[in-house]
């Protein structure tokens, strides 16, 4: 009875202190720490923060301000922090080890050194051999025979900091004798503090770091370091990278699927990462799918994945999260690729079923959710790169500015090595991660128009090379080349001259009035030009290019509806090529 009791009254605390955890995220930052410190219990309030949440956290209300809950802080927290900050890839970055240890030994100087000797002691002790030289006077020795730097508190055990750990770009120099202060301020501190908690272990420590093995102690922390963090879903890069691995919708179910514990009592009361979850803003299928969870500890299992997700990602891309907006980023790239994976698996020509969503999420890994979604931008990328190598377009040394402004920046998306979808600034930017299968359609759309006309111009045997015109489009090339057919002019590609221009325009339009409209017929005409200069059909044309043959008239349109042909002036057309 009394261990049922127990037991209650943890999960009862556990709980409250989850609830305590859920309003304190939901609060502006400098509000957040004033209700940590007011808590009841704010040390166990700060322990229950999950590492990643509690990292965010200082993050969000500032390192200075922030002093008061890195001293309430675990050791577990502490680790992680530095885990996150002190490696540049798989190598230790010494400036930032001064700081954080600088940091926490301010934050609480006697718990640093005992935490610094029970579990970080080969850690520092590296540290330690990268930044001073230790020498050991002997008995019949003169301590004037130490050279300018050297300092003791013992008479028998001499330290002198090391210069040649410093080795800044050239764009640095100027910070590099605040970084050096810091460094032996940090150093000096640290050396008196552990002398007086204990001299032997002072003597000790100084005598191990001299004999350090950098490689192997290193190498060791790395691999370490690694493990703690695979369990947030930080893998080493080699095995975080297969988060981009095209999974193709026929092989998702072929998946294990995953363990849910739906049963209270024997769940784990691990805390939740709240910060991912928090963060996801968007209205779409995936988030849609986590509303209909009913369940709390499915919902919390979930969460705790998801942010796992965004943790394997961050790994493969190499970045360094501190902020929330950089975490933003990546909790919307998650979301989207999971909104595309549950629309391809879900909707299969039929309307989107948001339950099957939900069970889907339950049932299978998101991972294998995001690689589904993932790899339909990737098939995109793929087949434009095969594409590439086999066009017309290529062969012909034809800058990418050649398929136009909006042509040229999907393309310019595909091509890099993670595919990027080509916004033009419609939500603020020039190119955002694809969020929807739509962005996919869309994309694919242009790329389709692309290729065709790519084929259509190899069918043409133009030879663009020809023209000198430093700004060349399809859409100049192939409206000029109609121009001269119209005119009765030869075949090769070459600008028209201005009289020759102003013939064609006159017999461009239809009607008077101003905005002029092209006329059904010059359209014809156009249609029934490109299909006998490529061997095609009228049809075959129309039906795989009308939009895009329509928005060039329209481009036309608004380009020139409102012009004169007596105020034409070259300079400033750019949808013909004229001398």
């Amino acid at each position: 009875m009394n261990t049922d009791s127990e037991n209650k009254k943890a999960i009862e605390r556990y709980q409250t202190l989850a609830r305590q955890r859920i309003k304190i995220m939901e609060l502006p930052s400098e509000k957040a720490l004033d209700a940590i410190l007011d808590a009841p219990q704010p040390v166990a309030l700060v322990h229950s923060f999950p590492e990643e949440d509690f990292y965010f956290l200082i993050n969000d209300i500032g390192l200075e301000n922030s002093l008061e809950l890195m001293r309430l802080a675990s050791n577990r927290q502490w680790e992680y922090i530095l885990d996150i900050e002190v490696w540049e890839k798989d190598r230790i970055e010494i400036q930032s080890v001064t700081r954080w240890l600088d940091l926490l030994l301010k934050v609480d100087s006697q718990r640093f050194i005992k935490w610094f000797l029970d579990e970080k002691t080969e850690f520092v002790e590296f540290y330690l051999f990268k930044n001073i030289e230790v020498g050991i006077r002997e008995s019949d020795q003169d301590p004037s025979e130490f050279d300018k730097g050297f300092f003791t508190f013992d008479d028998t055990i001499y330290v002198r900091f090391r210069e040649d750990v410093f080795d800044p770009d050239a764009k640095e120099r100027e910070a590099e004798p605040s970084i050096r202060e810091h460094r032996d301020a940090f150093l000096s501190n640290f050396f008196r503090l552990l002398a007086d908690y204990d001299h032997l272990i002072y003597q000790k420590v100084l005598l191990e770091s001299s004999s350090v093995i950098p490689a192997e102690t290193e190498e060791e922390a790395y691999r370490l370091r690694n493990v703690r963090l695979a369990e947030k879903g930080f893998m080493p890069f080699d095995e975080a990278i297969g988060i981009y691995q095209s999974l193709k919708p026929q092989n998702f179910e072929k998946q294990s699927v995953k363990y849910t514990v739906k049963d209270d009592e024997r769940r784990q009361l691990l805390p939740v990462p709240l910060y991912h979850a928090g963060m996801l803003k968007e209205d779409n299928l995936f988030t849609g799918a986590l509303k209909r969870i009913e369940v709390n500890e499915v919902l919390e299992q979930v969460q705790t994945e998801f942010a796992g997700l965004c943790n394997q990602i961050v790994a493969a891309d190499q970045e360094t999260i501190r902020d929330r907006e950089a975490l933003g980023a990546i909790v919307k790239k998650a979301c989207g690729y999971l909104n595309i994976g549950l629309e391809g698996l879900v909707a299969e020509g039929t309307p989107i079923d948001i339950n099957r969503a939900a069970a889907l999420i339950q049932k299978y890994p998101l991972a294998g959710i995001f690689r589904v979604g993932y790899g339909r931008a990737l098939d995109l990328k793929w087949r434009a790169e095969r594409w590439r190598k086999t066009s017309w377009f290529e062969k012909k040394g034809l800058l990418l500015s050649f398929w136009d402004q909006t042509g040229m920046g999907v393309l310019g998306g595909l091509f890099i090595k993670k595919p990027l979808f080509y916004d033009n600034y419609a939500t603020g930017v020039l190119y955002r991660e694809f969020i929807s299968s739509d962005d996919v359609e869309k994309t694919e759309k242009v790329l389709n128009e692309i290729i065709y006309l790519d084929e259509l111009l190899a069918l043409t045997a133009v030879k663009p090379e020809q023209i000198s015109d430093a700004f060349l489009t399809y859409k100049n090339l192939i409206l000029t080349l109609w121009a001269r057919h119209y005119l009765g002019l030869s075949k090769k590609p070459a600008p028209l001259t201005l009289d020759e221009f102003k013939r064609f325009f006159d017999d461009l339009w239809s009607g008077e009035g101003k905005p002029r409209k092209t006329s059904r017929k010059m359209k014809e005409a156009f249609l029934h030009w490109l299909a006998d200069r490529t061997g095609q059909t009228p049809y075959e044309v129309s039906q795989k290019l009308s939009q895009t043959l329509e928005n060039l008239f329209n481009e036309i349109e608004s380009e020139l509806g409102e012009v004169s042909s007596k105020d034409l002036v070259p300079e400033y057309i750019d949808l013909f090529l004229i001398e």
